[in-house]
């Protein structure tokens, strides 16, 4: 399968580097938005074409689907540039910045029946894998989902520490993949949210802290603490308390609520949750199937966050 990755920053080599895992996958052209990067990045994976210009990436010969890992502001557009070429899509999070472009995403799926997904990694990070067997099996019952996001992001760089072309943010980007995490872990509706959001940074202008609240119909509780300030650990840290364990996920490990380490190999055929979620991207083009965090699925996600938004204070 020839695929184009559209995007040459931090993310873009994360997917170069799983692609290389995965049997009868052929990137053939980078479209990126900054030249000498994206020139380093194609030479980098012997990637023979490199572009600027997303329409010569998508007419290269036999391009099936398309990879985007872009600037946030640009997913929307590009995605459905791609979907309108006839092409297959996955969009790294969040999809979009705005609960209007996510829906206009999902809306031109449908008209062109690609397949489109949404790049949740944390339903295919191994350790999340496996407390979702426990949960859909009826072993383990969530009562409530602590997270902590962090990072030292006082100045606009990306996670190559080079500067950034557009600004990040808290809630449409980090607090995503939690929302729709919750969601997915529970398998219920999202029916109550709550949030704050600390000074806004003078020169960025995003708040740099968040604290944001969620309730499922069932009663399940989500308290989601994200900040830009915090000097330690950077990253994104699950606790799961249920009615039967707590666990703690990070990244694609896990142990249990006495860091007791539990083994997480052979949840699935790779330790990498992005090998994991470009494996499932590729099996569904391939199976002519909605793949698991599709956009339509993810867009629940996308609907929450716009709820947030409007309660923040």
């Amino acid at each position: 399968m020839k695929i184009i990755m559209v995007g040459e920053g931090a993310f873009g080599h994360k997917h170069l580097d799983a692609l290389k895992n995965i049997d009868d996958v052929e990137v053939v052209s980078i479209a990126g938005g900054v030249e000498e990067s994206t020139r380093a990045t194609a030479e980098k994976y012997g990637i023979t074409h490199w572009t600027l210009d997303l329409q010569e990436a998508l007419a290269q010969p036999g391009v099936e689907a398309a990879i985007i890992t872009s600037p946030t502001p640009i997913h929307a557009r590009q995605a459905i540039e791609v979907m309108q070429a006839g092409k297959h899509v996955m969009v790294e999070i969040p999809m979009a910045d705005s609960l209007d472009d996510a829906e206009s995403i999902v809306r031109v799926q449908k008209e062109t029946g690609t397949v489109a997904m949404a790049g949740h990694t944390r339903r295919f990070n191994p350790s999340h894998q496996y407390l979702n067997k426990k949960f859909r099996a009826g072993e383990l019952k969530l009562q409530q989902l602590d997270v902590q996001t962090y990072f030292f992001r006082r100045q606009n760089l990306n996670a190559l520490g080079e500067p950034r072309s557009w600004t990040d943010h808290l809630l449409w980007h980090h607090a995503c993949h939690t929302v729709d995490l919750f969601a997915y872990q529970t398998g219920e509706e999202i029916v109550q949210v709550q949030g704050m959001q600390g000074p806004k940074h003078p020169e960025l202008g995003i708040a740099m802290d968040m604290s944001i609240g969620l309730k499922t119909a069932s009663g399940a509780l989500c308290t989601l603490s994200l900040s830009f300030n915090n000097d330690g650990p950077l990253g994104t840290f699950f606790r799961y308390i249920c009615d039967n364990g707590t666990y703690i996920a990070r990244y694609d490990d896990l142990v249990d609520g006495r860091e007791n380490p539990i083994d997480v190999s052979k949840v699935d055929v790779s330790m990498n949750g992005i090998e994991l979620q470009d494996r499932e991207f590729i099996a569904a083009i391939r199976e002519g199937r909605e793949p698991n965090a599709s956009v339509n699925q993810a867009l629940a996600a996308m609907k929450v966050l716009d709820q947030i938004e409007k309660v923040l204070i």
